[in-house]
């Protein structure tokens, strides 16, 4: 019985099941040796969110992972993104009544929206010009409130889309890194 238990044993582990340990913050499935994210592009109409989005996906594959960032004519591989839009619809409305006149006048007044982002991103091995992934329409959605005072609300607005960044980075992330 002992020896048909370390019989089973024994085979067990040289068959295995195809996993593997690998060194935290290592690609799995192809070799980065370096690697560098320039400005993303942007063709949306929302001025200035091109270098803090860069700036959080930076930061996403510096506190993760062994891969360097280097400039871009240094590295085996470079990130390309172009933020494609960002977009802002209405969520949620209250109905507020003006007397003008002697008149009653309703009128809908945004409580909340939803931002939108959609990115274009792409891997590509600088060498070769190979194409490593490539997504077209990666996209995420966050609500913030709207108020009165357009400061608050554009306050909104931006921690809204730092959201969007940091959940869009941690996906990019994975898609290079974390490759089955």
């Amino acid at each position: 019985m002992k020896r048909f238990a370390l019989l089973l044993l024994l085979t067990l582990l040289l068959v295995g099941c195809g996993y593997h340990f690998r060194a935290d913050g290592e690609p799995v499935g192809i070799q980065l040796e370096s690697l560098a994210i320039p400005l993303f592009s942007s063709t949306s109409s929302e001025v200035g969110f091109e270098a803090d989005f860069t700036k959080v996906i930076r930061q996403e594959f510096i506190s993760h992972g062994r891969v360097p960032l280097v400039p871009e004519e240094k590295a085996q591989a470079v990130l390309i993104g172009k933020i494609q839009e960002i977009r802002a619809d209405p969520l949620t409305y209250r109905s507020q009544d003006f007397a003008v006149g002697g008149y009653t006048s309703t009128y809908t007044v945004t409580k909340s929206r939803k931002l939108r982002v959609r990115l274009e991103v792409q891997l590509m091995d600088r060498r070769s010009g190979k194409v490593i992934w490539r997504e077209a329409g990666m996209e995420d959605q966050a609500s913030y409130s709207v108020s009165g005072d357009p400061l608050e609300t554009r306050h909104s607005e931006r921690q809204a889309l730092e959201r969007l960044a940091d959940r869009l980075a941690k996906r990019i992330y994975l898609r290079t890194m974390e490759r089955f």
